[in-house]
């Protein structure tokens, strides 16, 4: 359907028609100017998703319309400002740039990454607790979702509330042929706002507390039962679980690590060309 949308707005604009002898390598051109091609892959590639039929193309519209503008502009450009050193230089020095960022990059995940294992990441968190809070409360605990007109409901009634190893036993079995959702988080934290989400609107559902009063939660709505057990609560500002801190920690470890990480890796770049003798310095510093 995007592909719809995309050719829909080209044949609004009408800016160019087909060029049969330009090889275009299997792609479809959209506009082009001055020998410049935006092609219908490249655009349908920027359209975000989910958009409607008209949101895409309208969407399509503006960006073609930006493309060409923007070409338009950088010829124009090009033929007014001489391209002279200064520009060169700041381009390459640009360039450099992104070589050596895409090569440290490269490295840090090669050769860094697996050097942070869990014992340094728990150890820093338990060290620094306070520096990890929740921004939004956490729940552990069961959900289930069954129709109506499903059997035994006064039984499901019972069993959700537990979490006797029999009682969760009941609900597996029972939900196989019998619930829409099953999900069994006690040993996963899980956002209140992600369960909240999954019930019918109710005048309660903005109380993120809510779930720390009312552990279990039986609400319906014309099709469905909905039960949620709450068997653990974390509050909003409570020290985070480690499980939810580990993907920040070590990231954070990685940052503190990679400065030394890369200027070691010069210092060896420096040494070894030292030693080969491909460095020659042609000033004396004693001056």
């Amino acid at each position: 359907m995007k592909k719809i949308y995309v050719l829909l707005a080209c044949m609004t604009f009408m800016l160019v028609g087909c060029n049969h002898s330009t090889d275009h390598k299997g792609k479809t051109p959209v506009v082009e100017v001055n020998g410049q091609y935006l092609y219908e892959e490249d655009l349908r590639s920027v359209i975000p998703v989910n958009l409607s039929k008209t949101d895409s193309i309208q969407f399509a519209k503006q960006y073609v319309e930006e493309w060409v503008e923007d070409v338009l502009f950088t010829n124009v450009a090009k033929k007014n400002i001489a391209a002279d050193e200064k520009i060169n230089q700041l381009v390459e020095t640009y360039r450099r740039s992104l070589i050596q960022h895409a090569y440290q990059e490269e490295l840090v995940r090669q050769k860094l990454e697996n050097t942070i294992g869990d014992e340094e990441i728990e150890s820093y968190y338990n060290a620094h607790k306070e520096l990890f809070r929740l921004e939004s409360p956490l729940i552990k605990g069961l959900f289930i979702k069954v129709p109506l007109h499903a059997k035994d409901i006064n039984l499901v009634r019972r069993w959700y509330r537990q979490k006797s190893q029999d009682a969760i036993d009941n609900l597996e079995k029972y939900s196989v042929g019998n619930a829409v959702v099953y999900e069994y988080f006690y040993d996963q934290w899980k956002s209140v706002e992600e369960e909240m989400g999954k019930l019918p609107s109710s005048s309660w559902k903005n109380d993120l507390n809510y779930m720390n009063v009312n552990r279990n939660i039986e609400v319906q709505d014309t099709a469905y039962y909905y039960f949620l057990h709450v068997e653990d609560y974390l509050a909003k500002g409570e020290a985070q679980p480690l499980d939810f801190a580990k993907d920040e920690i070590k990231d954070f470890l990685m940052n503190l690590k990679r400065v030394d990480f890369i200027n070691h890796i010069k210092k060896e770049l420096v040494d070894d060309a030292t030693e080969k003798h491909e460095i020659k310095y042609y000033l004396n510093s004693d001056e």
